[in-house]
């Protein structure tokens, strides 16, 4: 018996039959063998590598949906006194070319002891915390879709 195959992602995803529950690195797939969180088993091949976003939908060849899910992680939350520190504070991660998760009012990124010493010296509060970690996608991400509005 052959396994279904995602090459489509949706989204949001409508109706799913399952969830995939993954870490942020193993959302950063092209092709691949998975299993969902209840047993499905199928094959991610999609035409290029991409970061699937906590919500997407993994449509597969028999019609189901596979609803992706972010799986908390260990990370750093990252604070400014007020917002021009902040964002001064994302440009040093963003020079150290760290994948950063950026908010109204702070900043999540992995946790790493040499980026929380440079941060906490440029005058930053930074926590431990456990959440889904779905950093920004890059200058040359054409996907735009990444659970805000730019309107």
């Amino acid at each position: 018996m052959t396994r279904p195959t995602a090459t489509t992602v949706t989204r949001p995803a409508h109706g799913p039959a399952d969830t995939i529950t993954l870490d942020e690195t193993a959302r950063n797939r092209r092709r691949m063998a998975m299993t969902s969180d209840h047993g499905i088993g199928f094959l991610l091949d999609l035409p290029e590598a991409r970061l699937l976003r906590h919500g997407d939908g993994l449509l597969l060849d028999d019609g189901r949906i596979i609803e992706v899910r972010a799986r908390p992680e260990p990370l750093y939350r990252v604070a400014g006194a007020d917002p021009l520190h902040l964002l001064q504070l994302a440009w040093h991660l963003g020079n150290r070319h760290c994948p950063s998760q950026i908010a109204e009012d702070h900043i999540l990124i992995r946790r790493d002891p040499v980026l929380k010493t440079m941060l906490e010296g440029l005058g930053a509060t930074v926590s431990d915390t456990e959440a889904p970690f779905d950093p920004e996608g890059g200058a040359y991400d054409t996907r735009h879709d990444h659970g805000h509005d730019h309107g």
